[in-house]
C-alpha cells in the first residue's frame, strides 16, 4: 500500500513539475463521446486527443506529437473505413487551420467570407467529411502542444525536409499499429508546406514503411522542390496577378464582365505562349512585340503600363499587394488577396503587415484554446503554439514532387488531388497546375491526378460556399479512390 501511494505521489509531483514547466506527457490521451450531423447523417463519435513519442535510434523518447483521433461510432468493419492523416504547414504551423475550420466535426465561429466574429467558439460542422472517413490531426514537434523532450536531442533530427518527414513516417508506423488501421485505406492531406510534408511522406511511407496509400490532397501546394527560376518564375505569377485584379474589380469591363473561371483560361495561355517566351528571349524581342505584350499584361494585371514596362515585366507579388490598390490607399493580403490591408504609408514596394493573417490569428487562436479546454477536456499548461520554433530549417534536397510522382508509379492505387484558391498569392493556383505538368511530363499518371480551384485564397475553405464544395470534392475522391474489391493492384 505504502508502494502504491508513493508511485501516486510520485506521478502527482512529477505532473505537477511538468505542468510548471510547460512540458507535455510524452504518452497520454483524453477520450470524449460526442455527436454530430455530417452530410446529412447524425451520428456518435468518439474523440481522442493526446501525445505519442518520438523515439531515436537508441529507443530513447527525444520528443512527443500530440494528435487529435476523430473516429465514427457506428462504423461495423473498421478495415474498410478510410483513415485521413492531416497535416497543416509553416513549418512550424500547428494543425489547428483544417481541424477547425476545413474537415473536422467543429467549426470555429466565423461570418460566411471568413472573417472572425465574437463571441469566440466553435460550432457543428454539417459538411465535415466524417461521414466517410475518420479523421486524425497530427501536430509535428514544436507546433500545438508538441515539444521536443530532451534538451540534448539534436534538432536536426526534426527541423528540416527531409527529417521532417522520416521522423513522421515512423510516428504514423506507430499510430495506425496502435489504433488497428492497417487495414483501412489510408490518405494523407497536407495544406501549404504540409504539402511538401505529405508528398515525400507518400514515398517514405512506401519504402521504410511499407505503408501503401490510396490517395494524397495536396491544399494550396507549394513548389514541392520543382525548379522554376528566371523567366518560368516571372511569367507563372500573371494568371493569379489576373484573378486578384478581377476580384478588386481593377480590369477593363469587356473582362470584369466575364465570368472569372471562363476568363483565366485565356490568361493562362497567354502566358504560356507568350508571355514566358517574351520574358525568356529578354533584350532580343523587338519593340512592338514587347510593347504590345506590355499593354496586355497590364490589361490582364490590373496594373499600369509604366511599371510593367519600369520593371521589365517582372513583377515580385509583394510589388503587386502594395501597388494594385495604391491608388484606394489599399494593400491586398498574401495568402488571401481579398483582404485589404492599411500601411502607414502609400509610397513602397511592399506591405507593412499580412492583413489576412492577422485576421485568421483573431479567430482561430481563441478558439483552439476554447475547444481543447472545454469540449475536449485536454487540459494543460502546455501552450498551444499556433506557429512554433522550428527554425532554421534545412530546406535543402527537397525532391518532394518527384517523390510523389514516385510513389504514384510505384502503387497503381495512388491517387492526388490538388485544391487550390485562386486569390492565394503565395502558393498560387497556376503554380499548382505547373506542379502537376512537371511532376508527370509523359502524362502517363495524369488520369491519377486532379486538380479543383476556388473562389478563395488559401485556406479557401474560410469561405461558406467553398467550404461546402472542397469537403464534397474531398468526400467524392475519397469514394472514387477505393477499389473495388479484389481489385489488383497493377497496370
Amino acid at each position: 500500500m505504502k508502494r502504491v501511494l508513493s508511485l501516486v505521489l510520485c506521478c502527482i509531483a512529477f505532473s505537477i513539475s511538468a505542468s510548471a514547466q510547460r512540458v507535455p506527457a510524452a504518452d497520454s490521451a483524453v477520450v470524449t463521446k460526442h455527436q454530430m450531423t455530417a452530410n446529412g447523417q447524425r451520428f456518435a463519435y468518439t474523440a481522442k486527443t493526446g501525445t505519442q513519442p518520438v523515439w531515436d535510434n537508441s529507443g530513447k523518447v527525444v520528443a512527443t506529437v500530440h494528435y487529435t483521433y476523430y473516429s465514427r461510432d457506428d462504423v461495423q468493419n473498421r478495415d474498410k473505413r478510410p483513415l485521413v492523416i492531416s497535416f497543416n504547414g509553416g513549418p512550424g504551423s500547428g494543425s489547428v487551420w483544417m481541424h477547425l475550420a476545413y474537415t473536422g466535426p467543429r467549426l470555429l465561429n466565423i461570418d460566411d467570407e471568413g472573417y472572425p466574429l465574437q463571441p469566440y467558439g466553435v460550432k457543428e460542422n454539417p459538411y465535415s467529411i466524417m461521414d466517410v472517413a475518420d479523421i486524425v490531426y497530427v501536430n509535428p514537434v514544436n507546433t500545438g502542444y508538441s515539444r521536443v523532450l530532451d534538451e540534448k536531442a539534436d534538432r536536426n533530427l526534426f527541423f528540416g525536409t527531409n527529417a521532417d518527414i522520416k521522423y513522421l513516417a515512423e510516428w504514423i508506423n506507430t499510430f495506425v499499429t496502435r489504433n488497428n488501421r492497417w487495414a483501412s485505406p489510408k490518405y494523407l492531406i497536407g495544406e501549404s508546406y504540409g504539402t511538401t510534408r505529405v508528398s515525400g511522406l507518400a514515398l517514405e511511407l512506401q519504402n521504410a514503411q511499407w505503408m501503401y496509400l490510396n490517395g494524397v490532397v495536396l491544399v494550396s501546394p507549394t513548389d514541392l522542390g520543382i525548379k522554376r527560376e528566371g523567366a518560368v518564375d516571372i511569367a507563372n505569377r500573371l494568371p493569379y496577378f489576373a484573378a486578384t485584379a478581377w476580384f478588386h474589380k481593377r480590369l477593363s469591363a469587356d473582362l470584369q464582365n466575364r465570368d472569372l473561371e471562363e476568363f483565366l483560361p485565356e490568361v493562362e495561355k497567354f502566358t504560356l505562349d507568350e508571355l514566358l517566351p517574351a520574358v525568356a528571349r529578354g533584350h532580343s524581342v523587338d519593340a512592338a512585340t514587347k510593347e504590345r505584350l506590355v499593354k496586355q499584361m497590364a490589361k490582364y494585371s490590373g496594373l499600369s503600363e509604366t511599371i510593367i514596362r519600369q520593371n521589365n515585366f517582372d513583377i515580385s507579388t509583394s510589388l503587386f499587394w502594395k501597388e494594385l490598390m495604391r491608388d484606394k490607399g489599399m494593400t491586398v493580403g498574401r495568402l488571401d488577396s481579398r483582404y485589404l490591408g492599411i500601411d502607414f504609408r502609400d509610397g513602397g514596394e511592399r506591405p507593412d503587415y499580412n492583413a489576412e493573417l492577422t485576421s485568421w490569428l483573431h479567430s482561430f487562436t481563441p478558439a483552439i484554446n476554447y475547444y481543447f479546454f472545454n469540449e475536449l477536456n485536454y487540459k494543460t499548461d502546455v501552450k498551444y503554439n499556433m506557429f512554433g520554433p522550428v527554425h532554421p530549417w534545412d530546406r535543402s534536397n527537397d525532391k518532394t514532387g518527384l517523390s510523389l510522382r514516385q510513389a504514384m508509379a510505384a502503387n497503381p492505387f495512388l491517387h492526388v488531388m490538388v485544391q487550390s484558391g485562386y486569390y492565394d498569392g503565395a502558393c498560387d493556383y497556376f503554380n499548382a497546375k505547373y506542379n502537376m505538368w512537371q511532376m508527370d511530363p509523359s502524362g502517363k499518371l495524369s488520369s491519377r491526378m486532379d486538380f479543383k480551384g476556388y473562389r478563395s485564397g488559401h485556406m479557401m475553405y474560410l469561405r461558406k460556399e467553398d467550404l461546402i464544395k472542397a469537403n464534397e470534392d474531398i468526400r467524392q475522391f475519397i469514394k472514387n479512390s477505393l477499389p473495388a474489391p479484389d481489385q489488383p493492384a497493377k497496370y
